[in-house]
């Protein structure tokens, strides 16, 4: 049996009209597509302009810190209210050098000062180990007695992943809430990051790192000087006996922060409280010498400088004079005089005295007349000889 080579061909098969559930679909995944596509695209703009960044990182910390200075320092950044990119670019600066002040959460500040926050018990000589995420404090209550009030009263936080965090002191408001009276940002010491406040009955001082950070971009070698410029003293000095509210604020970017917080009786430890004193009496001395020797140091530099610039133009002075003695030096030469005589044309003018002697036309005729009579001497010797013979 032959198969025919015609074939019949098959019906084609009419799709059926979209219904409302499919176009729903197809409209979901066309967005899902859309915002993918946004997506990639603002992670790609996001890895570019961090690549740009970190290739130009020395320009742009200076031009932040020029920046900040122009705005006086007193900027502070709340990190809730910035977006990814944002909170991105902050992070970048401030792990190429830059210091950016951050602000507590108004949220934070809201509910301490509502009363609505959970508060733990610290007793003083404990401590205490917790993570707390980004833009959020864990609240503790340091509960003193007379004798310890007036001992004095240490309250420490330490990360040893050094994360950011921040070391908050509230006081108890009328309505019952919590008011924010201090803060310390927490700082590398080491290798940990930690804050502390020291209530000594003595002013102690905190080290502001902005104003090191911006007197090293502007002038890294002059920024010794102000290593102790951003010593700042601490508004509260002592505590009266009762229950003090302390926080421990997650400072970090995008990560939870890590801390051990402890409270200590300053009674406990008299022979460093004591030191303590005594080394920040030596830092406010030595800040007012900084400042003395800095004059005699720019003083003592420009005058170097100066020094060194007359070097140099001595130095090229004394080669020029001693360049000039030479080119004299070699001017008293015969070969100058022949060359003035014979011209610029004579190739013979190239050589010393004695060669164009020995060209000379008289001197060719001496040697001509010594030849001849050396050759008239032997012919005469042989001429005997054959006689003989």
């Amino acid at each position: 049996m032959r198969c025919s080579p015609y074939q019949e061909t098959p019906p084609t098969r009419r799709s059926s009209p979209p219904t409302a559930s499919s176009r729903s679909s197809i409209t979901r995944t066309k967005m899902l597509a859309t915002q993918k596509h946004q997506s990639c695209s603002k992670k790609l703009h996001i890895r570019t302009v961090s690549c740009q960044i970190l290739r130009n990182g020395g320009n742009m910390i200076l031009l932040v810190l020029r920046a900040l200075e122009n705005e006086g320092m007193d900027m502070e950044i709340d990190l809730s209210n910035l977006g990814t990119v944002n909170t991105m670019f902050a992070a970048l600066f401030s792990k190429l050098g830059v210091p950016i002040k951050t602000t507590v959460s108004p949220t934070v500040l809201e509910e301490a000062m509502n009363g609505t926050v959970t508060v733990r018990p610290l007793p003083v000589g404990t401590s205490a180990m917790g993570k707390v995420e980004k833009q959020s404090a864990h609240f503790f209550g340091v509960t003193i007695s007379e004798e310890q009030a007036h001992s004095g009263i240490v309250v420490r936080a330490t990360s040893v992943a050094q994360s950011k965090f921040k070391l908050l002191f509230f006081e108890q408001e009328i309505n019952g809430g919590y008011g924010l009276a201090l803060q310390e940002d927490s700082q590398k010491t080491g290798k940990v990051t930690s804050a502390g406040m020291y209530f000594l009955h003595f002013q102690v001082y905190r080290m502001d790192s902005t104003v090191n950070a911006l007197a090293m971009a502007k002038d890294p070698e002059a920024a010794f000087f102000k290593r102790l410029e951003g010593l700042q003293p601490c508004e509260v000095s002592t505590l009266k006996p009762g229950t003090h509210i302390f926080a421990v604020y997650g400072d970090n970017f995008f990560k939870p922060a890590s801390y051990t917080i402890e409270a200590m009786c300053a009674k406990s430890y008299e022979d460093t409280t004591e030191r303590l004193k005594e080394i920040e009496a030596k830092i406010l001395e030595k800040r007012n010498d900084l400042r003395q020797f800095e004059t005699e140091y720019r003083k003592a530099l420009a005058q170097f400088q100066e020094a060194t610039a007359r070097y140099t133009q001595e130095k090229e002075v004394v080669d020029d004079m001693l360049r000039e003695r030479d080119d004299i030096h070699s001017s008293f030469t015969t070969e100058r005089t022949i060359t003035s005589s014979l011209g610029a044309g004579s190739s013979s003018s190239r050589y010393p005295v004695e060669q164009n002697k020995t060209e000379s036309p008289e001197n060719g005729n001496i040697d001509s007349r010594d030849k001849s009579s050396k050759k008239k001497w032997f012919n005469l010797n042989l001429n005997r000889s054959d006689k003989r013979a």
